[in-house]
């Protein structure tokens, strides 16, 4: 018998969703110069290596084999 009629069977878990703690994180410290660069620098060199596996193993994908002759060339001088 439930005083409250709630549909949990615990009075703490029902509880839970109301609860506000009171304690804040401390502020996040703010990135220096350094480290912005640093990480812009990273992130540019990782977009420049996949541009540059694109760009160099795009023509390796590429179909453009060359038709291949019925006929080679050593047997059309005979």
């Amino acid at each position: 018998m439930s005083r409250r009629g709630e549909a949990v069977p615990f009075a703490f878990i029902a509880e839970a969703d109301r609860f506000r703690s009171n304690v804040t994180p401390p502020p996040r410290a703010r990135r220096s110069f350094r480290q912005v660069a640093g990480s812009a620098l990273v992130g540019l060199t990782i977009v420049a290596g996949l541009v540059g596996a694109v760009v160099l193993g795009g023509p390796a994908l590429t179909d453009n084999q060359l038709p291949a002759r019925e006929h080679p060339a050593a047997a059309e001088s005979r």
